[in-house]
């Protein structure tokens, strides 16, 4: 018997990489589905000279809509997890992930309420980043604020630490997921701006797709670095605010009128 450690086929493995990625769909794994159509070359990595964010419009944020859930929830493959035979239906309802959700905040000085969608923020400084005992929770070179499951013990301190209730965790095996959110039981999880589709060349979130496509267009996404770019010019147009602005966390989420 050889005593030789058994190599692995490069060649066969970026093969088979190709072959994935020319699919419009295929099924890597039972109930793994991989779906990269229109999807184009890869990038090199995230770009140190952007910051991407968002600008909120809570003015232009319609009472009652939700598109921007469904629709993320549907980009991620939230929207394929199922309650779990036998679990209370009040607490799936606090259990089940949620990526981005429609909250009503009211100013403690007017006593305006306002609605809006809150996801995780994109901090500069984020707790959540500082905490983690892996790295789990780490910052992109882009901003984007991620987490790793492969390294994520959950053991659930960066969702103490967010101020912002951003963040969830699966307490349930997952049957079901897609390849740009890949999740599974015991980690945490929450909005990455899709950074999956930014890799692949988009230039857009799939929440503010949503939006857009109801004709609200309350959800502005791009690069806060860009002075050219539409984000910035509308955030040097109006005044615009930071949820917790007095944490000085500098979040790459904004919202004007609130």
């Amino acid at each position: 018997m050889s005593n030789q450690t058994e190599q692995p086929d490069l060649e066969r493995r970026g093969f088979i990489g190709k072959t994935v990625l020319a699919a419009g769909a295929a099924v890597v794994a039972p109930g793994v589905l991989v779906s990269v159509a229109g999807a184009g070359a890869k990038t090199d990595g995230a770009d140190p000279g952007k910051r991407y964010g968002l600008l909120i419009d809570t003015n232009k944020c319609a009472e009652g809509c939700t598109a921007c859930v469904t629709a993320c929830n549907e980009e991620h493959g939230i929207d394929l997890m199922q309650k779990p035979e036998g679990l209370d239906e009040a607490q799936w309802q606090q259990q089940k992930p949620q990526w981005i959700r429609k909250v009503k905040l009211q100013d403690n000085l007017t006593g305006r309420v306002t609605n809006l969608p809150l996801m995780c923020q994109h901090c500069e400084f984020p707790p959540c980043v500082d905490v983690c005992p892996t790295g789990a929770s780490f910052k992109r070179a882009d901003g984007i604020v991620m987490v790793d499951r492969h390294t994520c013990i959950g053991c659930r301190y960066c969702m103490m630490a967010c101020p912002y209730k951003a963040r969830s965790f699966i307490h349930q095996e997952v049957e079901h997921q897609t390849v740009s959110a890949p999740r599974g039981k015991g980690c945490v999880e929450s909005c990455n701006l899709c950074a999956y589709r930014l890799d692949y060349g988009a230039d857009n979130t799939a929440c503010a797709e949503a939006c857009a496509a109801q004709g609200h267009n309350a959800i502005l996404f791009g690069d806060l670095n860009d002075p050219n770019s539409e984000l910035a010019q509308a955030l040097s147009s109006a005044a615009s605010r930071q949820i917790r602005g007095d944490l000085e966390l500098n979040t790459g989420v904004r919202y004007t009128n609130v």
